[in-house]
Formats: C-alpha cells, structure tokens, sequence
C-alpha cells in the first residue's frame, strides 16, 4: 500500500477518536463543575482540561482569563483550534475524501454526514442549548463510523492502518483522561487521599468511569465503592476493559504485526515493550512511583511510538 494513503486512512481514525475523547473528556469535566464547588476549584478542573490538551497556551493568548464557557466554545467549535472537534472532524473528513477510493461507500457517507451535520447543529445552537447531548451525539457518530468500518471494510491493510490509528489514539486519551485531575492539582496520588478529598473523588472518580461507559462495568469487576486504585487500575491495566491502555496498546501491537514486513521492526519492538509493561505491571508499583509521573512517561512513550509508525509506514511528519 502506498505511504500516503496509509497516512490518510491512519489520521481518519485519529481524528474521528480524538473527537469523541474530546467529547468524553469536556462531558466529565462539565458534569464534575456541576457539582457543589468553589469557582476556584471549578477554575483549576478547566485549566487542567486545556493543560493536560496541550492548549493552556494557545487558550490564554486568545481568550485570556479562564471561563467555563469559553473553554468550552473554543474545545467544540474553535476552527483555529487544531484539536477542537469541529477541527476533527473535518480533518477526519477531509482525509476520508483524499482516499475516497480505498473506503466502502457506507464508510464514506457517515465521515461525510457527521462533517455537514455537526456544522449543522453548531450553527443551530444546539451545543449551547444542551451540551451534554451534543457530547453524546459526538460519541455516537464515532461509534457509528467504528462500527461501520469494522462492519463494511474488507479486512486488508487498509482496515488495519485504520484500526491503528483508532487503538494509537486510544490509548494516548485514556490516559490523559486518567491524569487530568493531578495535571490541573499539579499533585500526584500515591493511593491514599485525606478525608476532604475522598467525598469529591468519588464524584471526580465516578465521572472518570461514566466517560469510559465503564461505571456499570467497574460495578461488575469490583463489586464495591469506587476507589481510584481500582479505577486506575481498570483503565490502565486490565486488557477485557475496551478503552483502557493495556486494551489499546493490544490493539496497536496485533494491527502492527499485520503491517509490519520486518518481524525485527523497531516499531514493533517498542510497542511490544511498551504492552509488556501494562501486561505484566501491577497498581501498587504504577502507585509507589505515584499515578501522574507514570502517565506523563506513558503519554511521552505513546507520542514516540506515534512518531515511529509515522517514520516507518506513513508519510512523515517533517513532509
């Protein structure tokens, strides 16, 4: 397969993710700030949301001070926001359209509809109206696009580029979504936390799994209260939770080995590595080194494993 078009069906399924874990991560926040807080409080939950994004900067040279709303404008429908999602999903879009030949017609028509319809549905103000719809509505469009790839798309290299794109980008959220609370505290969580902070966790915490449709399925694993070594742990390591890191990286590492013409790959090593980790790790060690030191060094493994796959099958990113 040519590298280009690998590249186009690889950021599709990065770009259609990445909006839905946009969706996922604004939902947790917004319902968190509906909680009984402090503005300072609801104000650090916001810029930790644009930190752990990457967007602090940008953010704070654009709109200045820190308003819930703006946050919420400029990580929704900000076209000069790479990472927005109406920036993703016209990315997403613009990509199914470079490569229209390579995708099944359904495959097309849903990145095509998502595009005109959510430019539709800005325009009507329906993110203001409700925000918590639109962020279902978003979540539902990739669903939709997932399951009609997985569904309609003969299973070659091209199906598999895509899925690595999917499982890449995956990974790399859920663990910004696991991390976002210590990234906006600057603090870490070594497995205990005092008595002030455990009533607010258990609302943080069981807003973290409802984002990851994983409340019921933590109910079912556990059997208990929500503790957040046991969410940690769900999210990162058990590999039958679909959205956790250890699921993702076995996702990246089978598509890998399908692509992949050179078993020696060094691509495939450090994915590999990086899977072996999660596989064998267990809660209390990832706890003693502290949960937000052990995401950041996730976060930078994943970003390198990104800029290896796009060296060694894509177009670069230098090009």
């Amino acid at each position: 397969m040519l590298s280009r078009t690998a590249d186009h069906l690889f950021w599709m399924s990065r770009y259609t993710e990445r909006a839905e874990n946009t969706a996922r991560m604004l939902d947790v926040n917004y319902q968190t700030s509906l909680l009984p807080q402090s503005d300072g409080v609801a104000l650090v939950g916001w810029q930790g949301l644009l930190s752990i994004s990457e967007l602090l900067s940008t953010y704070t040279e654009k709109y200045g001070a820190i308003q819930a709303r703006e946050v919420m404008d400029f990580m929704v429908k900000d076209e000069s926001n790479p990472s927005s999602i109406l920036s993703c999903l016209g990315a997403a879009r613009e990509n199914a359209r470079a490569v229209r030949g390579a995708l099944t017609t359904e495959v097309w028509e849903t990145q095509n509809t998502t595009w005109l319809e959510v430019k539709r549905m800005l325009k009507a103000g329906e993110f203001e109206r409700d925000p918590s719809q639109f962020f279902e509505w978003v979540k539902f469009r990739s669903h939709l696009s997932r399951g009609v790839t997985v569904g309609t798309m003969l299973i070659d290299e091209a199906l598999h580029f895509m899925r690595l794109g999917t499982f890449l980008e995956r990974a790399d959220n859920t663990a910004r979504l696991v991390d976002v609370k210590f990234h906006a505290l600057q603090s870490d969580f070594y497995g205990t936390a005092n008595e002030k902070d455990q009533e607010y966790d258990f609302y943080h915490w069981s807003a973290i799994l409802r984002s990851v449709s994983g409340f019921e399925v933590y109910r079912k694993v556990y059997r208990d209260v929500i503790k957040p070594e046991r969410v940690g742990e769900l999210l990162i390591l058990r590999p039958d939770m679909p959205r956790s890191m250890h699921a993702s990286l076995n996702g990246v590492v089978s598509n890998l080995q399908l692509v992949a013409s050179d078993p020696a790959s060094e691509t495939l090593r450090r994915a590999g590595k990086l899977r072996s980790e999660l596989q064998y790790g267990r809660i209390d060690e990832i706890l003693a080194t502290g949960l937000h030191a052990y995401l950041t060094q996730f976060l930078d493994r994943v970003n390198d494993l990104g800029a290896h796959i796009s060296r060694e099958f894509l177009v670069p990113v230098s090009a």
